[in-house]
This record gives C-alpha cells, sequence and structure tokens, in this order.
C-alpha cells in the first residue's frame, strides 16, 4: 500500500510500505480521508520524541471502509463505513479502574504510538469502531473525532441549556467546542482568539456569538462589561501554546478573570509553558477548574448530532489535498494558521 511516512521529523514521503496485518480482534480499514491535527504538527516537529519515533505513519483522525476483519470482531462487517476512536487504554491504572479512562496513566492512541490513518489501509482494534450510515459523508467521518473532543470538553466543564460560556481560542479544538456548545446552549458564546479569520469564522457560521480579539481588547474585561459584571458560567482554555500579549493574562487566567463566582474553568490546551496563575482570585470566586482530554464515548453523540444535521462540519475544512501532498499540507498549517484551520487528506 501506498503510506504518506513521517520518515524523519519535519519530512514526509508518500511511499510504498507494507499493509497491516490485523489480528483475530482488529479489523482492516480501507481509509477514506485522513484530517491533520493540531498533535500531528507537534509529532511533524519531534515535540512528542521520545514517544513517537521515526518512521511513523501518522493520523489518528480517519475514517473509511471495513475490508478486512478479524474472526472475534463482531461489531462491523465487511463493507461497513465506520469512523475510528483512535484511544486504548491498560484497564490497570487507578483511572481505568474507575473507568475514566482518557486519564489512563499509558493511554495510546493509533497514529501517534502506533501507525495510524495516513495511509491507504489501517488495522485498529474493534472496540475503536464506530459504524455511520449514508447521511455522514466520508469526508466528515474524518472529523468526528476532533468534533467528538468538543463534545468531551463540554460534558466535563459540566455545560448546560442556558449557560454563558467563552472559549478562548478559536482554533480547531476551539472551533469544535462552539459546535458542541452550539447543541447544547442558545446563550451567548464569547470566542477569543488573536486571528480575525478564525474569529469571524465562529461569529458568522453561529449565531448569538461574540467575538473578541485579544490583540485589540482585554478578553475577560470585555466579557465582564457585555455581562454587566457578572461574568460568564464556564471558560474553557483551548489556545495550547500561548502567544505572550503584553497586559494581559496567560488564557487560564483569562478564564478565571471572565467567569461569575462559582464558575468554571475547563482547560484542554497542552502548551508546556507554565500558565502563571494569581490563584487569589480563583479562590475568591469559589470557582471550579477540570481538565478535559480526548474523549470518553462521546462520538455515538457526535455521529448522532451530524446525522440530524445540528453540526457544521464544513467550516472546520479550509482545504482537501491528496495524501501525497501531505508534506505541503503540514507546511501550509505551519506557515500560515490565519488562512488553514483542518486540512483533509483525500487517500486514494
Amino acid at each position: 500500500m501506498k503510506a504518506a511516512v513521517l520518515t524523519e521529523y519535519r519530512h514526509i514521503e508518500w511511499k510504498e510500505v507494507k499493509t497491516p496485518e490485523i489480528d483475530d480482534s482488529e479489523v482492516l480499514m480501507k481509509v477514506s480521508y485522513a484530517s491533520i491535527c493540531g498533535s500531528d504538527l507537534h509529532i511533524f516537529n519531534g515535540e512528542f520524541h521520545p514517544r513517537t519515533s521515526t518512521p511513523l505513519i501518522m493520523g489518528h483522525e480517519f475514517g473509511g471502509t471495513v475490508v478486512g476483519v478479524g474472526r472475534n470482531v463482531s461489531v462491523v462487517r465487511l463493507g461497513d463505513r465506520a469512523a475510528v476512536d483512535p484511544i486504548s487504554w491498560c484497564g490497570r491504572c487507578a483511572a481505568c479502574e474507575l473507568r475514566h479512562y482518557p486519564a489512563c496513566n499509558s493511554l495510546k492512541l493509533v497514529g501517534v504510538d502506533s501507525d495510524g490513518g495516513f495511509g491507504q489501509y489501517a488495522a485498529v482494534k474493534d472496540f475503536m469502531l464506530h459504524k455511520i450510515d449514508g447521511s455522514i459523508s466520508d469526508r466528515h467521518a474524518a472529523i468526528i473525532e476532533l468534533l467528538s473532543i468538543g463534545f468531551h470538553a463540554c460534558k466535563r466543564a459540566g455545560l448546560a441549556k442556558g449557560d454563558t460560556l467563552a472559549i478562548m481560542g478559536a482554533g480547531r479544538v476551539g472551533q469544535s467546542i462552539l459546535q458542541a456548545a452550539r447543541t447544547i446552549t442558545d446563550e451567548t458564546i464569547y470566542v477569543v482568539d488573536i486571528l480575525d479569520k478564525r474569529l469571524e469564522l465562529a461569529r458568522t457560521a453561529w449565531e448569538n456569538v461574540v467575538a473578541i480579539n485579544s490583540l485589540e481588547h482585554d478578553p475577560a474585561a470585555a466579557i465582564r462589561d457585555l455581562t454587566k459584571g457578572r461574568g460568564v458560567d464556564i471558560a474553557v482554555e483551548a489556545v495550547g501554546h500561548a502567544h505572550p500579549i503584553e497586559g494581559r493574562a496567560h488564557p487560564v487566567g483569562l478564564c478565571i478573570d471572565a467567569i461569575r463566582g462559582a464558575g468554571t474553568v475547563c482547560v484542554l490546551g497542552l502548551g508546556d509553558e507554565p500558565a502563571p496563575l494569581a490563584m487569589k482570585r480563583f479562590i475568591w470566586k469559589e470557582a471550579r477548574m477540570v481538565a478535559s482530554r480526548v474523549t470518553h464515548g462521546e462520538f455515538k453523540e457526535t455521529i448522532g448530532h451530524l446525522s440530524r444535521g445540528h453540526l457544521k462540519p464544513d467550516t472546520l475544512i479550509s482545504r482537501e489535498m491528496p495524501a501525497s501532498q501531505a508534506q505541503q499540507a503540514f507546511e501550509l498549517l505551519e506557515c500560515r494558521p490565519q488562512d488553514y484551520l483542518k486540512i483533509l487528506l483525500a487517500i486514494p
């Protein structure tokens, strides 16, 4: 088969590789589309080393058609179309004993810890598969994982009908949270970023969204003004690697400043830099802070909303490119973040 292989960090080749073999509990997928994730960009740059090594077939956001089935597999049949939830857990650590699998001490992802979906075929465990019907296109199947991250974040934050929300970061994850949130609450959602095109995308795609450029305004102060001093019920940090802005708090600090008393902060960004916080303000509000990572059973919910037309997946897709041009796709995402949110790789 052909695959886009990370042969060394920052270098991807479209080349011939061995088609994966499957065991009794695995399924062989013919991949239709795969989506490039922010984590893939970090892997591309070597930032996940030594967790990742080369050569590697990246890609943990993908979908396709079942073309091979292990003898112990009963959840899918040959010819079924499915999206792939790429996570697997150990089942033995303290988190797994509580069935809180996203917090597994040794959580693994297809496309990160093993070869993934940037090739014509991929081997996946049967429990990773979620069948889709004709109401969901192959293109949209490739971003179900991203959308499910948004639903998981909303669940972790406890977002409910009637809640107001602030999202710090209008990138891939922030936009997925916005989409999920719009299926839960009709109240105002404040979206904050430094890139006007991303803010405009959020503002024009959904009703009752207020876009705030943090280069021009202090977003926490603006939110307090717009809510007449109350603040929002929930604020989510989805920035990741924050760009320091003079006179502005770190995005987690902005979340603390933006919430009401007894509000909730939900943190998703996986940046390595410290987040300096004035905990006094957090304590005064007797606020709650939670973290959100990957997904925890939200694929079914996401697929249901997609089937019913409640989501707008095409707003996340900036461009489609053949998988043979994966190197160029990664370079575009790096060099022109204001123009490209999600690039889909079409797998021949």
